[in-house]
């Protein structure tokens, strides 16, 4: 099932919406980086071990993103065993889409309420999390980037609303893996201190482009899902 209800296919249409969720990124994850970077002490900063080290932050992370999206899909399955369960979970999908823009251009912040579920986990995780501090290893980078993806986030919520739509703990994986790499320029571009590219994703009409197309793509969605034609 495509809860896009795009003509895009599923993987294409996640990576995008990971690119157009960047400025958010940077805004909520970018100070994130920075830290990381500047906790390696001075003598260890040369560019190959930087660089190596925030890959290892972000592949960790994006493994989060598709364990939580074979999990979320997973109960998917169990949901989604009537067309009108189908129909409400692709409808759900379309508005956390919707809420996911508003999000992103700072226009309203509804999402912040959902994030607060997500808090509860985080408080257990993040001391975890102190203990890997500073981080000098691959394996370190990695270790502590797969529990940095579980921190509460409003549009990591949105895009797992599909993966419970599409309701395949496979599909939910690959849906997820390709919203991270989506993600991964921004994030790149913060902890390698690329301030053309920061400035550009985070600029306000950048963030207000990228919320009016994710808003048309949902309503396309709710249109297709409800036109007597179908899609």
């Amino acid at each position: 099932m495509n809860p896009t209800g795009l003509d895009l296919p599923p993987l294409l249409a996640a990576f995008v919406f990971g690119l157009m969720g960047g400025a958010h990124c940077i805004g909520m994850c970018g100070g994130i980086m920075s830290a990381l970077t500047f906790a390696v002490p001075p003598s260890m900063r040369h560019p190959a071990r930087m660089g190596g080290l925030l890959l290892g932050y972000n592949l960790g992370r994006i493994m989060s993103y598709m364990t939580a999206g074979a999990l979320v899909a997973g109960l998917g399955t169990l949901i989604s065993l009537s067309p009108h369960a189908r129909l409400a979970l692709q409808v759900v999908a379309a508005v956390m889409l919707m809420l996911m823009a508003l999000y992103i251009a700072n226009w309203w912040k509804g999402l912040l309420k959902v994030e607060a579920i997500g808090r509860r986990l985080w408080r257990h995780i993040e001391p975890i999390g102190r203990r890997l501090m500073p981080v000098v290893y691959l394996p370190q980078a990695f270790a502590l980037g797969a529990l940095w993806g579980w921190l509460p986030c409003g549009l990591v919520y949105s895009m797992l609303a599909w993966s419970l739509a599409i309701a395949d703990p496979l599909q939910g994986a690959l849906l997820m893996g390709a919203f991270g790499l989506g993600t991964l320029p921004a994030l790149l571009a913060t902890g390698l201190a690329a301030r053309q590219l920061s400035h550009l994703i985070r600029h306000r009409a950048t963030r207000s482009i990228a919320a009016l197309t994710i808003i048309s793509f949902a309503l396309w969605q709710l249109w297709t899902l409800f036109s007597p034609t179908g899609h």
